[in-house]
């Protein structure tokens, strides 16, 4: 276990899986590592690292107790010492939504009814105990964009008209989120877990640590604009209806909450894959980045979004709307 982090072998041991054979998994856009272990007889568990002081697992397992205790499927917690960023937990297998799709196309739109219908249990619950989804942190998130992706793109922008366009937009929202549902806020195929190894399965959710309390919209645009991977536009649009059919109806300006959040957390992802690449060293991110700014582009022709298409109008040159934000080759 030489190249394994320090103390890996040590929680191993007191957590009862001494002598499990351990794998080392690919890693996400964070600090987190991530291990199988397997016991001779074949039975496994996942091992997450999230160490001090780039990350904290306290509140992946706080978010998870709660999860599992109203009925949603996390992982179950086997073992941990947060103070040193150790977990253990269930191993949910390798049918990660995205992946088993790559292999099963014809199965899409099965899985993602499964997914909007999972959505919709969670929305049906009372809030979490968590942190309000609040305008500070809406507009953290949006200034993402200003932050990191102008600033490569070599633009001068305005950025103090840019957090008035946004806070002008999402007051509205905000004034129709409350009381609230829990939102997972990274909720897509690459964090959903077909438990059955196929399309109708049980959803097993993972990376949901930053849960909030906040609008029911904001995870299902998540998932329907999802920046990993192309979901066709009548395919999002066939999941709303399944949506509103799965709560019983949504209010009059559910599909305008619905833009003005996809266009915040698309602006939010052009910057922080930005400053993957350019902080963090991961260019792999910035291939994404069109992809991510075609879905903002749709929801920023929403009437609701008037303030913020505004200010892209006069702030972004239309060479780089027209190549969807990527930086030049």
């Amino acid at each position: 276990m030489s190249q394994l982090p320090e103390g890996l072998a040590a929680f191993v041991e007191n957590a009862g899986w001494g002598g499990a054979a351990v794998a080392p998994l690919p890693g996400d856009a964070s600090f987190r590592r991530y291990f199988r272990l397997t016991r001779a007889g074949g039975e496994s568990a996942m091992l997450m690292h999230a160490p001090p002081p780039h990350e904290d697992p306290a509140p992946f397992l706080h978010v998870a107790h709660w999860l599992n205790d109203n009925a949603m499927r996390a992982p179950g917690i086997l073992a941990a010492e947060p103070q040193a960023g150790w977990v253990l937990t269930e191993d949910f297998g390798n049918d990660r939504m995205r992946d088993w799709l790559d292999e099963h196309p014809g199965d899409e739109r099965a899985a993602y009814a499964a997914a909007v219908d999972a959505l919709a249990a969670l929305h049906r619950l009372p809030p979490g105990p968590f942190a309000p989804y609040d305008m500070a942190v809406y507009a953290r998130e949006a200034a993402l964009l200003t932050e990191w992706w102008c600033p490569a793109q070599g633009l001068e922008v305005d950025e103090e008209g840019y957090a008035r366009a946004w806070e002008e937009v999402m007051a509205p929202v905000l004034a129709r989120q409350t009381p609230g549902v829990t939102v997972l806020r990274d909720y897509h195929a690459e964090n959903i877990m077909l438990l059955g190894g196929k399309a109708g399965a049980p959803q097993g959710l993972i990376d949901f640590q930053d849960a909030l309390v906040g609008h029911p919209a904001y995870d299902l645009v998540s998932l329907l604009q999802d920046a990993r991977r192309d979901v066709p536009v009548d395919l999002e649009t066939a999941m709303l209806v399944h949506y509103v059919e799965a709560v019983g109806g949504i209010d009059d300006d559910f599909l305008a909450d619905y833009a003005t959040l996809g266009a915040q957390r698309n602006a939010k992802i052009v910057g922080i894959f930005t400053r993957l690449d350019r902080r963090d060293g991961k260019p792999k991110y910035l291939a994404m980045i069109p992809r991510v700014w075609a879905a903002l582009e749709r929801d920023l022709a929403h009437p609701a979004l008037g303030p913020v298409a505004a200010w892209f109008e006069e702030n972004i040159p239309d060479a780089l709307r027209l190549r969807h934000g990527a930086f030049a080759a």
